[in-house]
Order: C-alpha cells, then structure tokens, then sequence
C-alpha cells in the first residue's frame, strides 16, 4: 500500500528535524497528530523509519533511505499534478488555428500571442486559409479553432464576434480620393472595386458588394483571377480600390493606404471553434473575450 503524501511531506521535515516538537512546530500541527501520521507511515510500509528515545530521534536505515529517495518522488508527483491541472486549463498541447488573410494582419497574430504568453506547454500553429474552409476544418476537426472575415455559414460550430471594425477602401496613394479623411461611398462606387470572386468567397463577396447596393452608377467589381493578389498592380496604379476593414489602415503596403467609408456598416470578424470544447477551446475562447476587451476590438 503506498504511503499517503502528506504524511510523507510531514516524515521529511522530521527527518530534517529529528526532533518531533520542532518539526511539528514548523509544518504546524500538534506534536501527537506529528506522531499518529508517523505510526500510519510506518504501518503502510511495514518497517519502522526512526528510533525513539526519551532523549533523541534517529533515523533507521530504511528511514535514511526513505529520507533520501523521496523528495524526487514528491518533485516528480508535484509535476504530474502540475501537467494535469495545466491541462485542464487548456494551456497543455497543441492548438491549431485557421484564418482568413484579412485578419492575419493584427487579429490573428495578436490573439496568437496572448495564447501563447506564459505558457510554455501550449504550441500554436497558426496557417491561413480560404474563408469558406475555416467552419467545415472547426467542424470535422482538422482545426482547433478558425478566425474569419463574416459570418461564415457552418454546421457543428460556435461562432463569438470577436472584432468590430469600420469598413472602408484600400487606394492608392496619389488616387484623388486619397486627400479625402472619409469617402462617399457614391465617389468609391465610381471607381472599379476590388473583392473577392464570389466562387472563392461567396459571404465576403456579397458583404462587400451590398455596401454599394443602390449607388448610381451601377458599380463596377474587379476580381482577381487568385485569392490573394500580392503584386496589387491595379491598386497601386490607382485604376481600383479595395474595400478593407480599418486594420488596413495601419498594414498597408507601401504605396497603398486607406480611407473609411462614410456610413458604411461595420465589419465583422469571428472567432469559430466547435460545439463539444475541450479545456484547450475554452481557453481560446476566455482569452479571445479577454483580448477583446483590452484592445476595444469591441466598441458599445
């Protein structure tokens, strides 16, 4: 039968000490509970670990052994508890985050950061992916957890809004516009604008286009023939403008730069993890409604 831990915590100290009224002074009992835990140690154990006497208290040679094996065992047993409650707090093992590229500019690594702040037994790989693929990998479990761009449509997921943000464009900087502070979204609507093919990404695609739903003239939607254009020829020839969320504002490439849109609705950004959460989903989540707050990613 093992022995408990806390009598063996109790029979180090009175190793230490070999003296029954100083060790139960320092760990804080009664001298006769010190010793009833010593006499269940010993019965567990079938040996005894100290010879007493009226005068003094010695450790037998099984008591010597004990007092010299054990404090690895406790530090090894103080670690596994350790592991397991870090574990059950979702800061143990591997985390795997799917994003969108429109939030991989500060959402995505700022929420990746936090997670992994402080805690050295969570890995995070972070990959990006096509926004219409985050809710379906949550689902079927190829992702832990995915941030996207709208509301993506997805069974076997919980979607949270994480991020509220103005929308506006991305333009050149020596486009006309570009003197502006804020753009009617008339004046954009006269330009070529630039967003997602609606087969790639069917809810950005009309997020977007409905933002110019009714302008006169009719607009007209340029969608590049990738998903993500890294040359942005057009933009920065000033021929279109991009409708992007305001962190585009502060990312944007050099030569590029961005405008809000007067009295457009804002966009929104999700945090999408499945419906059965493990300690490691919940924490995700605690932690993205945490991140949120500081950073006023959600304004009243």
């Amino acid at each position: 039968m093992a022995p408990d831990t806390v009598s063996l915590r109790y029979f180090l100290v009175l190793a230490q000490e070999l003296n029954f009224t100083r060790a139960a002074a320092r760990i804080g009992i009664a001298q006769p509970a010190l010793s009833a835990r010593i006499r269940r140690l010993e019965a567990d154990l079938g040996t005894a670990l100290l010879v007493r006497s009226t005068r003094s208290v010695e450790l037998t040679t099984a008591g010597a052994a004990l007092a010299e094996s054990a404090p690895a065992a406790l530090a090894a047993l103080d670690r596994a508890w350790d592991t397991a409650r870090s574990a059950a707090a979702g800061e143990l093992g591997t985390l795997r985050i799917g994003y969108s590229l429109s939030t991989g500019a500060e959402t995505t690594p700022a929420l990746v950061d936090r997670l992994m702040r402080g805690t050295s037994g969570l890995e995070v790989h972070a990959v990006p992916m096509a926004t219409p693929e985050i809710s379906p990998a949550v689902a079927d479990g190829r992702i832990d957890a995915g941030i996207t761009r709208g509301e993506q449509p997805g069974r076997g997921v919980r979607r949270s809004l994480l991020r509220r943000a103005r929308i506006g464009v991305q333009l050149a900087q020596h486009h006309p516009l570009a003197e502006h502070a804020e753009i009617e979204i008339a004046e954009a609507a006269a330009y070529p604008l630039r967003i997602p093919d609606r087969a790639t990404n069917p809810v950005i695609h009309d997020q977007l286009s409905a933002l110019f739903r009714g302008a006169r003239p009719h607009p007209r939607f340029h969608t590049p023939a990738v998903a993500f254009d890294m040359s942005q020829r057009d933009l920065r020839d000033g021929v279109t403008l991009a409708p992007a969320g305001e962190t585009a504002a502060t990312t944007s490439p050099a030569g590029l730069t961005w405008r809000p849109l007067r009295g457009a609705p804002g966009m929104t950004i999700h945090l999408v993890l499945p419906r059965e959460q493990s300690p490691l989903h919940r924490r995700v989540r605690a932690v993205a409604r945490t991140l949120a707050h500081e950073l006023h990613w959600l304004p009243h």
